[in-house]
């Protein structure tokens, strides 16, 4: 097998401006609302984990460690993201569009070699795209 690496890209335009889609992404409370409880702070090499529904089955417990990799405020946040055999990054990357906001998630580094990894992909490919999205975009209509 290759052990070839692929991600999942999903772009969407966000009728409101970076500053707030920012606080979205960076505020835990925020955070919790539209992706999944955490203990999240904006800081470079922080540490920290994000809580989801367990899958015994994949090996999964709910649990994802994650670490703040890079941070470009209203521009760019990276992290890693890992849980089970993951070991993969997410990278949001925001531009601004006339009254709002260009978001561009990356979710990189799966090996559709590895059975689970290659569950994970399909599920998060829809994931992210569908239910993650819509979620953000609700946070963002509900936040002040």
């Amino acid at each position: 097998m290759s052990g070839e690496r692929t991600s999942i890209e999903v772009e969407e335009f966000l009728p409101h401006p970076p500053a707030k889609v920012w606080r979205a992404l960076t505020d835990p409370d925020l955070l919790a609302r539209w992706l999944m409880p955490n203990d999240f702070k904006p800081v470079v090499g922080h540490r920290f984990t994000m809580t989801t529904k367990p899958m015994p089955h994949l090996g999964f417990d709910g649990i994802i460690p994650c670490e703040v990799l890079e941070l470009d405020r209203e521009r760019l946040m990276r992290i890693s993201w890992q849980g089970g055999t993951l070991d993969t990054t997410v990278t949001w990357r925001l531009a601004a569009e006339g009254r709002g906001t260009r978001l561009f998630i990356e979710h990189a580094g799966f090996d559709l070699d590895d059975p689970v990894q290659a569950a994970a992909f399909q599920g998060m490919s829809s994931g992210w795209r569908t239910g993650v999205l819509r979620s953000l975009l609700r946070a963002l209509d509900e936040a002040p």
